[in-house]
C-alpha cells in the first residue's frame, strides 16, 4: 500500500526506492515457496502411484522424441540473420528451426487428436 500511496512520480524520482526492493523480495520468496511445493507434491504424486508415473514418463519421452526428431530434421541456415546488434550463429539458425518444427509437429498432433475425438463423438451418438 506504501507504494501505491507514494505514487508514480515518487517512485520514478527515487524518493521512494527504499519501498520497491523488499516488495521484490517478498515477491521472490513467495514465488519461490510456491514453485517448491508444487515440485514437491507432483513428485510425491508420481512416485505413490506408480500408473501416473509410467504415463507421465510415456508423455516425457514421446516429447523428449519429437525435440530430437524435429532437431535432426532441421538444417542450419547458412544465411546471416540479424539478432538486434549482433549476427545469429549456424547453431542458433538451428535451434530456431528445430522449435518451429517441434511446434509445427505438435499442432499437427493436437489438431488429429481433436479431429478424432470429435468423429469419435459424432459416431457415438
Amino acid at each position: 500500500m506504501r507504494i501505491l500511496a507514494a505514487g508514480d512520480e515518487a517512485m520514478e524520482t527515487g524518493e521512494q526506492a527504499g519501498l520497491f526492493e523488499p516488495m521484490a523480495i517478498t515477491a521472490y520468496v513467495i514465488l519461490g515457496l510456491t514453485v517448491l511445493f508444487v515440485v514437491v507434491f507432483v513428485l510425491k504424486n508420481l512416485f505413490t502411484n506408480t500408473s501416473s508415473l509410467k504415463n507421465t514418463l510415456i508423455g516425457v519421452g514421446s516429447f523428449a522424441a519429437v525435440l530430437i526428431i524435429a532437431y535432426v530434421i532441421s538444417g542450419g541456415d547458412t544465411m546471416a540473420y540479424k539478432n538486434g546488434d549482433t549476427m545469429a550463429t549456424e547453431g542458433q539458425s538451428h535451434l530456431v528451426g528445430a522449435g518451429l518444427i517441434a511446434f509445427y509437429i505438435l499442432l499437427g498432433v493436437a489438431a488429429i487428436s481433436m479431429a478424432f475425438t470429435g468423429v469419435k463423438k459424432v459416431i457415438g451418438k
